[in-house]
């Protein structure tokens, strides 16, 4: 650091005494410095130090000056007690007064507010303010300043307090200093940088110390201790140094830390105030003696390079060591002197150097060289013969490092720290100005002081080549054969003997290191990114592509990787090729490459074919088919334009060629025409070059119907695939009529029926059947399987049965049983199962190995078809809120659905509901017995939480009623008149004589039949025709009959009813009393014959099951069986259900159909 004086002046007063200075204030442009001496206020010109004008208006000496950081006003301060505030234009515009003199004023840099402060109190005025707002102090304020943000002030004062006041005056922080009263603050400074995290607050007391503290008051560090009184303290703008003044009579330099760097100028008295010009490195000082000192520090460049680590000094005392590749830096803090750690310094042209070793410490000056240990020792001395103008580190072994050293003579040594001898290496008749090495230590460059870089072959000390406008040159480290030089405002880049390549550039280079240059411009080191495209395409004019390849692994652009690569592969360099190509990730041109080895490897070793391979892959086609010609392939020069769709170009090249090739071209020509969506074009194509299959395939995708019907009778017959394939797009556009003439056509009859099975045309289907019976499978399974799916079981059924899949009906209705009882489609599943139980008869009947096994099903089937239809009326009554049935109904339902629950309960049927719904119809009914035995039964299952309040609070009212049920609701047995408990522990049987209650399918109330059964001798149609005699009766007429016994006489009504003894079927229902086994009413030809046909129902079931027979008690109750199903009904309630559901309501037989049988 040096300290250059820039200007001086000495201020007197009228009568030439001196004046102290006591304060400075530069404007924040730094264009004016404002100075408080004696009683005036002086503007001077900081550019040449003319004063501007003097500014009187204070009566007494003018301690201090302060300028607002917006630079519109300024302000003064003075012994007689009053602050004018003064505008940049130099005119007072107010003033006002304190008690006593005034000691300190400072701006605030935020808002411009202004503090004064005097012996006893401080001031805050802005110009908002209409007054001044004056707040008391203990001790005489010596000094104030502001925080950079504004929010606070800091009071030096004579006890030795700092005092932290906020905007408004109030005490928030008071530093007290261990020497009190005896070591009054002087002075006081904020740091500006706006790097730290912290205010930090200098301060400096007449006890000669200097303390750093926090906002919080907290000290950071120790104290300082000084030589001297400090009378002012200055930071630099960017709070980088310290100035500082006082009795020592200079100003010294410190870092913002507190240590001492330097002097920056020695004066005759004491430096009684200091400044720094703003965003400058420019220092004012004023002294007692009325001097006025303008001085300009220059901070001198202290660096170091070694290979891309770049080390300079920082705030003196801060080593920045800085990665030129990826910009980062880091620090490395030093007291009072630099040492650069492990770094090579590359040069200087100073007179004084210093150069670090591993182990030593070189030192230069003028013609002499001194290598020193650490310990200050001096091991060797070289004496120059000239003075050492340049001096290049070229590195070594520890210990042993090397230097060039370029003299003023033009001689060039080479020196090793270990040999106390210099080596000559040539001598050129200019001075040297800088030098440096290859990379192999081959080739010499220097730069003389004419500014022209030679180029020297070390061995031969030939002169290769010379360069004008040259200042500084370096050798790249990373290839031998370039070397990069600046000079004139011009970076100049030179590749072996190839004509520079220029670029503008700023300052010296350095160093370059594959495609970085390092270049010092001012203080500032840079890595430059400089493409090695110019050298790298000198080669490639040369075809030297090896070292192309090099020059481009450097730093060339993506552009210039593939120009490589394809000049390499034109020059039919694979290997520097393939390289490139990998360098571009160009996956085609590797592919190409590498399938050239394989040929290679294989014995090929025609260059002019892998030429045309190369051309063709470029896109130079005519080229390539020259060379495919030429070599003999002319095959690949027709592949090459049919799969480029260059088919002109094809027939041209192909001219009269062989038929088969003009085919082959059409083919393709169809191809690449299918490709480019030119489908109509394609399919014309294809068919002349007798592609069938593709044509049709082009016209089936388009539906061209027309088109393909011409070309489907244009076939042979024989031409069974393109014919098959015209059929399948005719059954997709659903024209099966051509479709139906193709195949027929073909004789296919089997793809014939499976068209009409496809497209439902049973009728036509069933025909072909009928004469073609090995087809029979192949429609009746699809047919049956449609008709299912369309819920036409009668008739699925029928078809399963013409197919022989009786096992396939029977698996479809179970899984749709299946389905319907999950779903709670109680009414479905019961017709489900009375088909299944169907068709289990028609396996039995038509499979006698089966027989047992599907009868047995039959039953149960028929069984469980009952039990879900009585169950779908007990479900919508416990599931939905309203029911159709009446009471009644759903007793006899619920009663009748109880008898059948006693052992296996079915799936979906619950137990529960059943009981529940008995339970609540027979409490409403009067049936009160059979209403607690339900509630009792409840009690031992599970009930759901919706039924359990209204089951329990149920269970208790029915127990308030009488235990017996209602006399109207007994049910009488029609055979033996007896009248059966309504819970009967015979189920659905009479307890007396065991004969099975016959239950109405829609009441289930019981009905007045009895089934009878015929002796083993006679036959279901003998008896029907037996029943169809029906032998006449004789008309009674209902008369008063006259009548005599004895002595007396009578008249007696007689209304024509039949005696019983004249029935001989009454006499058949008689029993023996007390049998526990079951009597069955066997008839004989006779009773047959006296019975009416009226009277008889006659349940009609299919072989193998016989006929049943049901003699009606009570002729005058209508009862109706339905001729499907075989179910009872009342007349009035089966026709009322047929008409609501236009068919039976048990096996929904429509009312027009014909019966089953």
């Amino acid at each position: 650091m040096r300290a250059v004086p820039t200007w001086i002046d000495k201020v007197h007063d009228r009568d030439k005494v001196e004046q102290c200075i006591y304060d400075l204030a530069f404007r924040p442009d730094g264009s004016q410095l404002i100075v408080a001496a004696g009683n005036r206020v002086l503007v001077y010109d900081t550019a040449d130090g003319t004063l501007i004008q003097p500014l009187k208006g204070h009566k007494d000496t003018v301690y201090c000056v302060a300028y607002a950081k917006d630079g519109k006003r300024f302000a003064s301060g003075s012994a007689d007690k009053s602050i004018i505030i003064w505008t940049s234009k130099l005119e007072g515009i107010l003033k006002y007064t304190h008690n006593d003199s005034i000691q300190c004023v400072a701006y605030n840099p935020v808002t411009h507010q202004l503090a004064s402060c005097s012996s006893g109190d401080f001031g805050l005025w802005s110009p908002e303010q209409k007054s001044v707002s004056k707040h008391k102090v203990s001790s005489k304020i010596t000094c104030c300043g502001w925080t950079n943000d504004g929010q606070y002030l800091a009071l030096g004062m004579m006890n030795g307090v700092v005092s932290v006041r906020n905007k408004n005056g109030e005490e928030k922080v008071k530093i007290e200093r261990p020497g009190g009263s005896s070591s009054p603050i002087w002075s006081i400074a904020w740091n500006p940088s706006k790097d730290e995290h912290n205010d930090i607050l200098a301060v400096a007391d007449w006890g000669q110390r200097l303390s750093f503290y926090q906002l919080s008051g907290k000290q950071i560090g120790k104290d300082r201790q000084l030589s001297f009184d400090p009378c002012c303290v200055s930071f630099f703008s960017k709070g980088e140094y310290i100035v500082m003044g006082g009795s020592d009579k200079q100003a010294s330099l410190y870092t913002r830390d507190g240590v001492r760097l330097g002097t920056i100028g020695e004066q005759s008295s004491w430096v009684w105030t200091s400044r720094v010009k703003p965003d400058s490195n420019y220092v004012v000082l004023g002294c007692q003696d009325g001097t006025i000192a303008f001085f300009q520090l220059i901070f001198s460049t202290v660096h170091g390079l070694y290979k891309d680590r770049y080390a300079y000094r920082d705030s003196m005392t801060d080593v920045i060591v800085q990665h030129l590749i990826t910009e980062q830096k880091g620090d490395q803090k030093i007291l009072q002197h630099i040492q650069v750690h492990h770094i090579q310094t590359c040069c200087s042209q100073t007179q004084e150097n210093m150069f670090h070793f591993s182990r030593k410490l070189l030192l230069q000056h003028e013609k002499r060289l001194q290598c020193l240990s650490f310990t200050a020792v001096r091991e060797k001395e070289w004496l120059m013969e000239s003075l050492i103008r340049y001096i290049k580190v070229i590195g070594g072994p520890p210990g042993r490092e090397g230097l060039l050293v370029g003299l003023k003579n033009g001689a060039i040594l080479k020196i090793f720290v270990d040999n106390p001898f210099a080596i000559t290496l040539l001598k050129q008749n200019t001075s040297v100005r800088c030098l440096d090495m290859s990379t192999s230590r081959s080739k010499l460059a220097v730069v003389d002081e004419h500014n022209t870089c030679l180029v020297y072959d070390i061995h031969t000390k030939e002169l290769l080549f010379q360069e004008p406008n040259a200042n500084s040159v370096a050798w790249n480290t990373q290839c031998e054969d370039m070397l990069c030089f600046s000079g004139s405002g011009y970076l100049n880049i030179k590749a072996s003997n190839f004509p520079v390549h220029q670029q503008k550039l700023q300052g010296f280079v350095v160093g370059y290191n594959g495609s970085k240059i390092f270049c010092l411009h001012v203080y500032s080191m840079a890595a430059v990114e400089v493409p090695q495209s110019a050298p790298m395409y000198q080669y490639l004019e040369r075809r030297m592509f090896q070292e192309a390849y090099q020059i481009a692994c450097l730093g060339v652009t993506d552009n210039d990787w593939r120009d490589l690569a394809t000049e390499a592969l034109e020059g039919l360099d694979f290997h520097t090729a393939k390289k490139a190509f990998i360098r571009v990730r160009d996956l085609r041109y590797l592919e190409l490459i590498n399938s050239i080895e394989e040929r290679k490897k294989r014995g090929e070793s025609n260059n002019q074919l892998f030429l045309a391979d190369v051309y063709a892959y470029q896109g130079k086609f005519h080229e390539a088919a020259k060379l495919y010609r030429k070599t003999g392939h002319d095959s690949r020069a027709l592949s090459m334009y049919t799969d480029l769709r260059m088919f002109e170009y094809a027939k041209d090249f192909l001219g009269s060629a062989d038929p088969k090739d003009t085919k082959l071209l059409m083919k393709k020509q169809a191809d690449w025409a299918k490709n480019s969506k030119e489908p109509r074009a394609a399919a014309d194509m294809y068919l002349t070059a007798g592609e069938h299959m593709k044509a049709i395939e082009i016209i089936g995708e388009h539906g061209w119907m027309d088109m393909l019907i011409d070309l489907a009778r244009k076939l042979d017959k024989a031409e069974r695939e393109p014919l098959s394939r015209c059929a399948v797009f005719f059954k997709k556009f659903n024209h099966h009529g051509y479709a139906a003439e193709i195949y027929n056509k073909m004789g296919d009859l089997k793809a014939l029926v499976l068209l009409h099975v496809d497209t439902r045309h049973w009728d036509e289907a069933f025909s072909l059947v009928e004469k073609h019976s090995q087809f029979r499978d192949d429609v009746y399974v699809p047919y049956a399987q449609w008709l299912a799916e369309h819920d036409r079981f009668e008739e699925a059924q029928r078809a399963f049965h013409k197919a022989g899949r009786q096992a396939e009906a029977v698996r479809v209705l179970e899984q749709l049983t299946h389905n319907a009882v999950v779903e709670s489609r109680f009414n479905d599943a019961s017709y489900y199962y009375w088909m299944l139980s169907m068709q289990c008869l028609d396996i039995a009947r038509d499979n006698s190995e089966k027989k047992e096994e599907m009868l047995k099903k039959f039953h149960s089937f028929q069984h469980l078809a009952e039990l879900y239809h009585v169950y779908h009326s007990v479900h919508r009554y416990m599931s939905e809120p309203f029911s159709s049935n009446m009471p009644e109904i759903l007793f006899n339902i619920s009663r009748f659905l109880f008898h059948n629950l006693t052992r296996d309960v079915p799936m979906g049927i619950s137990k529960v509901d059943t009981l529940y719904a008995l339970a609540k119809q027979s409490k409403l009914l009067g049936a009160y017995k059979v209403a607690r035995h339900a509630f009792e039964k409840l009690q031992g299952l599970k009930i759901p939480s919706r039924y359990q309040d209204s089951m329990e609070l149920s269970c208790l009212t029915v127990r308030s009623k009488p235990y017996r049920d209602s006399e109207d609701l007994i049910p009488m047995c029609y055979r033996c008149s007896t009248n059966n408990p309504l819970l009967n522990n015979q189920g659905n049987s009479c307890i007396n004589c065991r004969q099975p209650f016959i239950y109405s399918a829609s009441s289930y109330e019981v009905l007045p039949l009895v089934e009878f059964y015929l002796e083993d001798d006679i036959s279901d149609e003998e008896a029907v025709s037996l029943i169809d005699l029906e032998v006449p009766r004789v008309e009674r007429n209902s008369s008063w009959q006259e009548m005599s016994r004895g002595e007396s006489q009578c008249l007696r009504l007689d209304d024509g009813t039949e005696d019983p003894e004249d029935d001989p079927f009454t006499a058949k229902l008689s029993f023996e009393q007390g049998g526990r086994a079951f009597v069955p009413v066997l008839v004989n030809r006779a009773v047959l014959r006296c019975m009416s046909r009226r009277d008889v129902l006659i349940k009609r079931w299919p072989r193998p099951l016989s006929w049943q027979y049901y003699r009606s008690l009570l002729p005058d109750v209508s009862i109706t069986m339905c001729p499907s199903c075989f179910q009872m009904f009342h007349s009035e309630d089966y026709e009322l259900l047929v008409l609501q559901h236009n068919c039976c309501p048990y096996c929904r037989r429509p009312i027009d159909e014909p019966s089953y049988c």
